[in-house]
């Protein structure tokens, strides 16, 4: 619900999957963004903004200390 389907996407009635890869740092927030698959730069930014958005995480931890780890996430663009 907090996606924004991009208008120019919309036009030319674009639909698909944006698969994209963030990091959790050890304090829980998200660090770096990189899209995996591409769909469009204008649909990649607005998943992007989305991630960037997500509240903390839990860290992950290793040996009882926190430590960074990726994640894979898909997002799907469908004119509904």
């Amino acid at each position: 619900q907090n996606l924004v389907y991009p208008s120019i996407a919309q036009e030319q009635e674009l639909q698909g999957t944006v698969l994209l890869r963030f990091r959790v740092e050890k304090d829980g927030s998200v660090g770096k963004v990189q899209i995996v698959k591409s769909l469009s730069k204008e649909c990649d930014a607005a998943a992007a903004e989305v991630v960037m958005k997500l509240k903390r995480f839990v860290p992950a931890k290793q040996q009882g200390h926190p430590v960074p780890v990726w994640f894979t996430l898909p997002i799907r663009f469908q004119i509904q």
